[in-house]
């Protein structure tokens, strides 16, 4: 009975840590020991853009006059689009809007990124993903903390438009948003994302290509001693998925890569004791999510009759099952993200993780 109770207690607090105590933790650190960056709002670096496209002709003219209407100095940003062997016409239709075009066999979008950081010769280096568009301000503010010597890392935000359906992401990813902040303001962002990031040439690394960069390079920056930060200012917009069914399926597929990372990526080795913990904090423990719900449910229900606690729990485990099974939308979508951390890791541990990707459902 008393590994049943060090379970269900463990499972439940690991899970209230990650949700809320963690985030309300990491924001009150942040007010009183926060780091600022250093920033110029006059920096100019020559700045290489490049977007990685699979099959992406029904967004790829628009990405790329977006990016050539940037209020940015034209001489100084090189515009590249890297080809993962597209099959339709978003080769040509690239070239035709202004953009310099690279084709890569098949083989993923990093190694298609590391391609083109190989021949290109920006001082910072900028990745966006093909479905997005930035403000007309947002290269100016994402390369303004490069000013900081410290920093090796930028990431923007994404800001998710209305998609008419009934995918509840736009809450999640508010939520996720603002412990970025705070993260950022405290030491280091514990991942990014791949709308809008940038890079010093000289921090960048090739990582292994089914990892990705949004998780892999903040954390290998802090290892080298360096700051990934979040830029608030700099924007990037992108259409969610529309419904919490298909953002399951784009979450199953993320977290696929997740898992690979966080069980073979050495993600925890030489990282200063703060950011460790900010790392397991929000990253081990939430990607173990559904796992721990299993834990706390089974443990819960062996442990009725020894406590009204116990009921009282369980009822509330099953009161949020009963919602997301009627469609209840924030509880669905929580309940469907959970246990989409679980089959991804049943995914992965089956039969691994592909380095090649397709668009998600709904997003263009």
């Amino acid at each position: 009975m008393l590994a049943l109770k060090v379970v269900f207690w463990g499972s439940l607090g690991a899970l209230a840590w990650t949700h809320a105590g963690y985030p309300l933790a990491a924001g009150v650190a942040a007010r009183l020991r926060g780091r600022p960056v250093r920033k110029d709002e006059d920096a100019q670096p020559t700045v290489s853009v490049i977007v990685a496209a699979y099959n992406e002709e029904s967004v790829i003219e628009r990405r790329v006059e977006n990016l050539r209407a940037l209020d940015y100095p034209a001489g100084r940003v090189e515009l590249v689009v890297t080809s993962d062997a597209s099959s339709d016409r978003t080769e040509e239709l690239a070239d035709a809007a202004g953009a310099r075009v690279i084709r890569n066999e098949r083989g993923g979008k990093v190694a298609a990124q590391n391609r083109a950081v190989r021949e290109t010769a920006g001082e910072i280096l900028a990745f966006s993903d093909a479905n997005a568009t930035w403000a007309p301000d947002a290269l100016r503010k994402l390369v303004r903390a490069f000013a900081d010597p410290e920093v090796a890392y930028v990431c923007g935000r994404l800001v998710l438009q209305d998609a008419q359906g009934g995918n509840k992401e736009g809450a999640y990813w508010r939520y996720e948003l603002a412990l970025r902040e705070s993260e950022s303001r405290l030491t280091s962002v514990t991942g990014g994302n791949g709308s809008i990031y940038a890079v010093r040439r000289e921090d960048y690394v090739e990582v292994d290509p089914r990892f990705g960069h949004d998780l892999a390079f903040p954390y290998l920056m802090v290892q080298r001693g360096r700051r990934a930060v979040y830029e608030h200012e700099a924007q990037a917009f992108e259409k969610p998925t529309p419904t919490n069914e298909t953002e399951y399926r784009r979450k199953v597929r993320m977290f696929e890569h997740c898992w690979l990372i966080t069980l073979r990526g050495s993600m925890l080795r030489r990282l200063p004791p703060v950011y460790a913990l900010q790392m397991v904090s929000h990253r081990v423990l939430r990607y173990g999510s559904g796992l721990l719900h299993l834990l706390l449910l089974g443990a819960n229900v062996a442990l009725l009759g020894e406590g009204p606690l116990y009921g009282v729990v369980l009822a509330g485990q099953l009161a949020l099952l009963a919602g997301a099974a009627a469609g209840v939308g924030i509880a669905r979508y929580y309940v469907l993200v959970s246990w989409a951390t679980v089959v991804s890791l049943w995914n992965y541990l089956r039969r691994g993780v592909p380095a090649t990707w397709d668009a998600a459902e709904g997003t263009r």
